[in-house]
């Protein structure tokens, strides 16, 4: 079902800082889930992980949901470490990844199959109604950013669906804390199980 992206399409071509074999792995569990729902992802960037679980939700006759304000995080904002000078809008003063998000679902044939959800995500998902298969948290890595993305969405992951959460360092030399945190907060709700680790990237089943 890849053979629409645009020849000579490399989704490794993407900026951003999903690794291959997690992409993969998030490719072959969403391909895998059952439950009702589309597939929804909070941080998008520039539609790297998108078009991975983009496939898979053309594989299953779904659609994903990319989340994101699209001004980028506090690590990617100029002076920063992350800070990428070909995604600042030097009139407005700020990031914006809106412009290659779209330019990558479109060169990865998904236009049919991504919907991009632009604004804060605790917001859009406060508002959000009906079950959710398979969820990506890969937002900001603030602790209020990524709790705040947890208690707006994981609450309507479907019975015998998907939270995938990337970043997740279990020792703090590795990286930040808060996506180990969220982890920690839904493994000891008794509502998610783990299923597999690869990488930083942790994946837990709902009850």
């Amino acid at each position: 079902m890849r053979d629409t992206a645009e020849a000579g399409f490399d989704p490794e071509t993407i900026k951003g800082f999903l690794a291959r074999d997690e992409a993969d792995a998030l490719h072959r569990h969403a391909s895998g889930v059952r439950a009702p729902g589309p597939l929804v992802e909070i941080g998008s960037w520039c539609g790297r992980s998108s078009v991975y679980l983009g496939w898979a939700a053309r594989e299953t006759g779904k659609v994903l949901f990319a989340v994101d304000h699209h001004r980028g995080s506090e690590e990617h904002q100029a002076g920063e470490e992350y800070h990428d000078p070909d995604l600042f809008d030097a009139e407005l003063g700020r990031v914006d990844t809106l412009p290659e998000f779209r330019r990558t679902i479109a060169r990865a044939g998904l236009e049919d199959t991504v919907m991009a959800l632009v604004g804060p995500s605790a917001l859009l998902g406060r508002w959000w109604q009906g079950p959710v298969s398979f969820l990506f948290i890969d937002g900001g890595h603030a602790m209020e950013t990524a709790l705040g993305d947890y208690r707006a969405w994981a609450g309507h992951v479907a019975p015998g669906g998907v939270l995938a959460i990337h970043d997740v360092f279990p020792n703090p030399a590795d990286g930040g804390r808060p996506p180990y945190e969220i982890w920690k907060l839904a493994v000891g709700s008794g509502l998610f199980e783990p299923v597999e680790r690869v990488n930083s990237l942790e994946i837990l089943r709902r009850l």
